[in-house]
């Protein structure tokens, strides 16, 4: 038994590997700034194999701030961080009127260094914002997401809202009432995560071959 599990998790391993690297091959967009919510943006340029061109790595952002920040970005990227002394059960940080949560790192200064470190690679010309219906994320806020004058924008969904061109339902979540983990993986013979539902290569890949966006934030 022990041997069959052994040769079946190697075989899935290396199923893996192949599909991430076949998703390599197709991306054709690589210069491009992620800024997400959450974890998925780490995840996707991960699994890409590509350098961090984003601020908001290893870090969470409620749905409220994150479109509040998205509302007006270069203001909130010249701001300093303030750190939160609050109870929390990681650092925190306080720019301007929003607050980031630090998941992933074991102190303030850390999460604030890598902060100001990756906010000078953001290439404004090949943007992508990826949210999450989840930490707070109301109708209203869904619908101020899809108003942001992004062109390339999606936000995770836990039901389907065919109202809001952004909106990606993944399915698996429907009961919890929000979106879930989707870096964690389903319960299948191939290993997936939530977030492969969403083809994100295409997604990047509508930038490929262009100098800018058509829109850009002010």
């Amino acid at each position: 038994m022990r041997l069959y599990s052994g040769i079946l998790n190697e075989i899935k391993n290396k199923e893996v590997k192949l599909y991430r690297t076949r998703k390599k091959r197709r991306l054709s967009n690589r210069d491009f700034t992620i800024l997400a919510s959450d974890c998925n943006g780490t995840f996707i340029y991960h699994d890409m194999g590509l350098p961090f061109l984003s601020p908001t790595i290893n870090l969470t952002i409620g749905m409220q701030d994150f479109v509040k920040m998205l509302e007006n970005p270069q203001w909130y990227m010249r701001q300093e961080f303030e750190e939160f002394k609050g109870e929390s059960v990681c650092p925190v940080g306080i720019l301007g009127d929003i607050r980031v949560n630090f998941i992933h790192y074991e102190s303030f200064e850390a999460g604030v260094l890598k902060w100001n470190e990756r906010k000078k690679r953001i290439n404004w010309d090949n943007l992508f914002i990826v949210g999450s219906e989840k930490d707070g994320c109301t109708y209203e806020i869904l619908q101020r997401f899809d108003s942001l004058p992004y062109e390339n924008k999606v936000i995770f969904t836990h039901v389907s809202y065919p109202e809001f061109r952004s909106a990606c339902y993944i399915k698996g979540f429907e009961e919890r009432g929000e979106m879930g983990t989707t870096i964690n993986y389903r319960d299948r013979f191939f290993r997936r995560r939530y977030l492969d539902d969403f083809d994100y290569v295409a997604f990047l890949n509508q930038n490929a071959g262009k100098t800018g966006t058509d829109k850009k934030p002010v």
